[in-house]
């Protein structure tokens, strides 16, 4: 039955009926046929208040508001569209520097917002125009604006990564310490992509011109070197600060602290050239640094709070979400129109999230009932290669079913089927997680269905426009290139699946922060443990023979 419940769950879906209610039908439907051919014992139902009850009692789906509203502050708070301004000046004069402000600014924009959406739209509305006003072939602009706002599917404080926590029953900081370095490889890859090209091709990505560059000093330069020295001069003092007046050594606390202290020391340096009018910096430097603290502070109030164990990934999102409406304060943007289209959209999302879930647990109430889970686990189990023939297959069965559904519903529907088949082959699963996160994070990007593809096309110029600037007439972007576009960036995206398969230790290094219990003390502090009157010179002896009903002695 379990083989036909999975297959009517796919002709459902395929039909277009809505997620979580075909889910929850499909569960329905077949517990009756169950319960009619005797495969399925009535009784299960019972259980399935308790279950839906346990979804709504569940405290790490917290942080899903509340990182979704973060997201949703900051990109209505204009931060985005400051770095990307910044950023595309510190960048310009590179060939493809506006492609790699994009990638830059999205790996940032990810770590504070975590919403794809949010980063794909903010950035094509505000990139897009400006790379296609200075040349920029469309497929590439296209390319990389979608590829840059997905990192917000695998960098932290990511969505998916709690649902995937959740679901495999493991820490969300565990899965978000583990999923930090192959976040910023990906984002490493897209640029190397973006190099090549410029090499290739240097026509496809030329540098801004010079009358486009206005972040200069009065006397027309630059000087970008003052910006590498008070970078450099910001880190030295904070490494020796931690190194003199701490204890910490080494671990994600010691690179999140001494990076907080680089980004304060930083902001210190640029207020006071800027109030005492010192010109120690450019105003280049200056400005990058006052653009660059608030989201850096921003990310070590809600990654480094959860890295090093003072706050759980809820109450970082709760920190996330107090700092995000601060920060549209302090830039005069926090108005009551924007806080209530932030709490709309949360509330809507928030709600898409939990019927899938719902729909989910009667699903798998059913299937579990009728050991659809066994059936699962030892199909998954019986593959020729082990471990290594299970995540290959796992990977190329969830890159197809990328193509139909998008993260949420592989998380909620497939993930729990394979969690377990994992643990029985050994595989670590915040390492198989991150794998999935990964591969997951081509569902975006797939033609036809791809969600960041959507998003580019509800901002990317339809028809022929004249350009604000120059006062040129431009061509639209076509859908044909935004797919085309699309397609070297899910290429890059399935190499660094395998990297991660091929690396474990760019996830496994969670485990250095974990804390390591010696068993052989353990147990040695138990053996001295003395209870009175059980034990000792008077006491109970436990290594003598009962001697229940025999007679006292005299």
């Amino acid at each position: 039955m379990a083989p036909v419940m999975f297959a009517a769950l796919v002709v459902f879906l395929l039909l277009g009926y809505p997620v979580a209610f075909a889910l929850a039908a499909n569960g329905l439907l077949f517990a009756l046929v169950g319960i009619e051919l005797g495969l399925f014992q009535e009784n299960f139902l019972q259980a399935l208040p308790e279950r839906i009850y346990g979804t709504m009692n569940n405290d790490v789906l917290l942080a899903i508001p509340f990182f979704t509203f973060m997201g949703l502050i900051l990109e209505r708070s204009g931060m985005a569209e400051d770095l990307l301004d910044t950023i595309g000046q510190l960048f310009g004069p590179v060939r493809g520097g506006l492609a790699y402000a994009v990638i830059f600014v999205g790996a940032l924009l990810a770590a504070t917002t975590g919403v794809v959406a949010a980063s794909v739209i903010s950035m094509g509305l505000i990139s897009l125009p400006i790379m296609l006003r200075y040349g920029y072939d469309r497929r590439l602009a296209s390319g990389v604006i979608a590829a840059s706002g997905t990192l917000a599917q695998i960098i932290p404080p990511s969505l998916v990564l709690i649902v995937l926590a959740d679901q495999l029953g493991r820490s969300v900081g565990d899965m978000y310490e583990g999923a930090f370095i192959p976040g910023l490889v990906l984002a490493g890859l897209y640029a190397g992509y973006v190099f090549i090209i410029t090499m290739i091709a240097p026509s496809r990505a030329p540098g801004l011109p010079p009358e486009a560059q206005t972040l200069r000093d009065a006397d027309g330069q630059t000087r970008r070197l003052s910006l590498l020295v008070i970078t450099i001069l910001s880190f030295a003092i904070a490494y020796a600060y931690m190194k003199l007046f701490t204890k910490v050594t080494a671990g994600s606390d010691f690179v999140v602290l001494t990076m907080s202290i680089a980004v304060g020391v930083s902001f210190v340096i640029a207020l006071l050239n800027k109030l005492l009018g010192l010109k120690l910096l450019s105003r280049m430097a200056e400005q990058v640094v006052f653009v660059m603290v608030p989201p850096l502070a921003l990310i070590f109030l809600v990654l480094g709070t959860i890295f090093i164990g003072v706050a759980t990934p809820t109450e970082g999102g709760a920190m996330g979400a107090a700092g995000a409406i601060l920060l549209a304060w302090g830039k005069k943007r926090m108005t009551f129109d924007l806080l209530r289209q932030a709490v709309e959209s949360t509330a809507k999302l928030s709600s898409f999230v939990l019927f899938i879930l719902v729909g989910a647990r009667v699903f798998s109430l059913t299937f579990y009932g009728v050991n659809g889970h066994v059936w699962v686990e030892h199909l998954l189990v019986g593959l020729p290669g082990g471990a290594t023939g299970f995540l290959i297959v796992v990977n190329v069965m969830v890159f197809l079913l990328a193509f139909f559904l998008d993260f949420f519903e592989l998380a909620f529907i497939i993930v729990p089927l394979l969690g377990p088949a994992a643990e029985k082959l050994g595989i670590d699963l915040i390492w198989f997680g991150v794998i999935l996160g990964v591969n997951m994070q081509t569902s975006f990007m797939h033609p036809p269905f791809g969600f960041a593809l959507f998003f580019l096309r509800s901002v990317a110029p339809k028809n022929p426009y004249k350009d604000k600037v120059t006062g040129k007439m431009m061509e639209p972007v076509t859908t044909g290139q935004i797919y085309w576009g699309a397609v070297p960036f899910v290429v890059i995206q399935c190499i660094m699946v395998a990297l991660v398969v091929l690396f474990p230790q760019m996830v496994m290094h969670y485990k250095a922060s974990a804390i390591q219990l010696d068993q052989k003390a353990i147990d040695k502090q138990f053996d001295s443990i003395q209870i009175p009157g059980l034990g000792g010179p008077g006491g109970f002896d436990f290594n003598a023979p009962p001697s229940i009903g025999a007679p006292p002695k005299p």
